[in-house]
């Protein structure tokens, strides 16, 4: 019963306000599947790229983590493979009930747009990234599930997502940790804080931390992120929390 009152709510909370350079939907025949488009932002390697995936959810969610896995080739991430993230199984210590289907998917974006290597990640060029995101929408329209699941998004030439990121600020280098309100074992980095802050408040120096898998006891990086990302995830937090609440 959770579960379905909870992807209830993710699927209303994504038609009304969609994530920038995000878009998701559940599939029809199985509410535990999400489907997702994920556009490349400008001015990275991934602008122009359209890039299809799956969060798939278990039984008991929201109270398990889910996994993730992308489709489309990108040059960052393996595709078929599960991506190690702290909002995934791999870190089920970290979870977060209150997390949502939009900040699973800013967390990913943020961590796409990193260069880190971890479980389903991999390591190329810019060029290379480049060249499959003038690829990516061809390839996409290939895959039967795509058009199915995205008809509208199927079409010869590629469509803009819901919310595009207009006016959004330039990416910046700074980051900082954000304590998170959440009780999580002392070595673990939040994704989140669930201060609640509008997005003109918002500065440059808030970023997103992603907690993921280290090989060989390697220490957790720190991904920046952007305002326009930060204001996302903090307001999408607080109306999660309030859900849940009212549960």
């Amino acid at each position: 019963m959770a579960t379905k009152v909870a992807q209830k709510r993710e699927y209303l909370a994504m038609q009304k306000s969609p994530p920038p350079f995000i878009w998701a939907c559940p599939e029809e025949k199985n509410i535990l599947d999400w489907h997702f488009i994920i556009r490349g932002p400008p001015d990275t390697p991934y602008e122009g790229g359209e890039y299809h995936g799956l969060i798939w959810f278990p039984s008991d969610y929201p109270f398990k983590p889910p996994d993730v896995k992308m489709f489309t080739p990108s040059g960052r991430f393996e595709t078929g493979h599960k991506i190690c993230m702290s909002m995934t199984s791999y870190h089920p210590s970290t979870w977060n009930a209150a997390w949502s289907v939009a900040t699973i998917l800013t967390g990913l974006l943020s961590f796409m747009l990193s260069d880190e290597i971890t479980a389903g990640a991999v390591k190329t060029s810019e060029a290379d990234k480049k060249i499959l995101a003038k690829q990516s929408h061809a390839f996409n329209i290939a895959n039967k599930k795509f058009r199915d699941i995205f008809p509208d998004y199927a079409k010869p030439e590629m469509k803009d997502l819901p919310d595009m990121g207009e006016g959004a600020p330039a990416p910046t280098s700074t980051s900082k940790v954000v304590t998170p309100n959440t009780t999580t074992p002392s070595s673990t980095t939040s994704i989140e804080s669930s201060a609640a802050t509008t997005p003109n408040t918002i500065e440059p120096k808030d970023v997103i931390p992603v907690v993921h898998h280290q090989p060989h006891g390697a220490q957790n990086w720190i991904i920046p992120s952007w305002r326009w990302v930060i204001a996302v995830v903090l307001l999408a937090v607080v109306g999660r929390l309030s859900s849940f609440v009212g549960l």
